[in-house]
Formats: structure tokens, C-alpha cells, sequence
């Protein structure tokens, strides 16, 4: 398979950060924690597959097909790293986490969710007619349907969140049709839950307190059930606290870094 687009920013002096992001953007949404992290770390961001500038391999549609093609793209790179995932990049985190642990020390989970959907067994889901709605839109209306999937996600401080997601797809491109699906099929599909005691590394969960994508639930319920998990959670910040509170998710952030 071949490698994902990547980009490599800093020295390494205190090791390597590994940078996931989510559905339907590019490694562009990190540019300033980037900046933040560079002096000390090196930084790999990675586009996911069809996002981006990385191709789409219809060869590799599974969830574990793409969690491989983000491990052969670090393989040349580094040996050890701490891995952060955001949303659909946090499902692809914990499936390297639980899959091929040797390289990962540490994770980090943002607005990150085991099992997307509500279901019986699982009440601090999404509910299904809201993914079911945005797969219509997405058949129908195209890129329409994920600049409103933006909007939702840009709540708490929603003006600076949505120009930098904007701003991002602008000048780094948007996600192929097919990822899009994939990506969508995926949260519909996955469930976690089972693999979750295999993440033996120490694991930050970050949530915003008014996310509504993911629910801070989720994510209070992933963090309990990692054998070395912390939670924390942003006030007022929802589903992209990195980009509306950074100062606050910094300040976590580093803090789980460097104990």
C-alpha cells in the first residue's frame, strides 16, 4: 500500500507526536498546535486516507486496511510515538493502539467515541437519524452537506472554529466521495468496546462540554473503560476544543506529555 501524505515539523527533542485528524479534513486543522509543539516534539501530521492530498485506495477500504496504511507511513519515519486522534482519527488511534501496540507509547483520544451509534447496550451514542441525514445529504448535496456538518461540529467560539476548518479545506483540498463513505459506513458499523482492553498505554480523553456530535458521555465512558485512562473535559468547548479553547487543551495536553 502506499504511504499517506505526510508532513514532519520539529526537532524531537522530547520524541515523537503522531496527529490524526477527522472526518472530512486534512492535517491543515493542526497547524497551530503545530507551531505549539514543534519546539519540542517532532511533529508528524498525517492526511487520512482520501483526505486531503493522500490518494484512495479502493484496495484498502476496511477500517483495519486503513489503520495499516497510517503504520506503513510512520514505519520509515519512527519507531516509538505518541499518537493523538481526533474524532474519525481517534477510532484509527485506537485501532493502532489495540492492533500494533509496540510503537505507541502514549494516545491521545479528542472528542473520540468507541461506538458512534446509540443502541441499546450503549445510551451516550448518537442517535441514528442524524448519521442516517447526513449520509442522505451527503448522495444528494455533496460538499454542501459537509460545509453544515461544519457548522455543527464549529460550536463554542463558532466563528474562529469554522474559518480555520474552512481555511483548511481551501488550501490543503477536501476529502474524496469515497472516503467520505467509508468514513460514514465506519461510524455506522464500528464498535470498539471489545478492543478497548488491549490499549495498555497510558491514554488522555479529551471532550468539549458542549459537543454534539460526540457526547461527552462517550467520552467519559471510553476513558472508563481503557485500563490508564484520565478524562478531561473543555468547558464551553464542543467538538474541535483544540481549535476553540487552545489554551486550555494546551495546557492538558502538555501536562499528559511531559508526566
Amino acid at each position: 500500500m502506499s504511504a499517506l501524505y505526510h508532513e514532519v515539523h520539529g526537532s524531537g527533542e522530547s520524541g515523537d507526536l503522531v496527529l490524526l485528524h477527522g472526518w472530512s479534513l486534512n492535517l491543515r486543522v493542526w497547524d497551530g498546535l503545530v507551531c505549539a509543539l514543534a519546539p519540542r516534539f517532532r511533529v508528524i501530521a498525517i492526511d487520512l486516507p482520501g483526505h486531503g492530498r493522500s490518494d484512495w485506495d479502493p484496495r484498502a477500504v476496511t477500517p483495519a486496511a486503513q489503520a495499516w496504511r497510517v503504520h506503513e507511513t510512520l514505519a520509515p519515519l519512527t519507531e516509538r510515538y505518541t499518537l493523538l486522534g481526533w474524532s474519525l482519527g481517534g477510532q484509527l488511534a485506537l485501532d493502532l493502539a489495540a492492533a500494533l501496540p509496540a510503537g505507541v507509547e502514549r494516545l491521545a483520544l479528542i472528542a473520540t467515541t468507541p461506538k458512534f451509534l446509540k443502541a441499546p447496550n450503549w445510551r451516550c451514542g448518537t442517535p441514528r437519524p442524524l448519521l442516517a441525514r447526513l449520509v442522505h445529504r451527503l448522495h444528494s448535496e455533496g460538499e454542501r452537506a459537509v460545509s453544515d456538518f461544519l457548522a455543527l461540529l464549529a460550536r463554542g467560539r463558532a466563528a474562529r472554529v469554522r474559518a480555520k476548518l474552512r481555511a483548511a479545506l481551501r488550501t490543503h483540498g477536501g476529502a474524496r466521495p469515497e472516503a467520505l463513505t467509508a468514513g460514514l459506513a465506519r461510524l455506522r458499523d464500528g464498535d470498539l468496546r471489545k478492543a478497548l482492553p488491549m490499549v495498555r498505554v497510558p491514554v488522555l480523553v479529551i471532550a468539549g462540554e458542549r459537543d454534539r456530535i460526540i457526547r461527552p458521555a462517550a467520552s467519559r465512558a471510553l476513558a472508563a473503560a481503557l485500563p490508564d485512562a484520565h478524562y478531561v473535559e473543555v468547558a464551553g468547548a464542543a467538538h474541535a476544543p483544540f481549535l476553540s479553547h487552545p489554551v486550555q487543551f494546551l495546557r492538558q495536553l502538555n501536562g499528559f506529555l511531559h508526566a
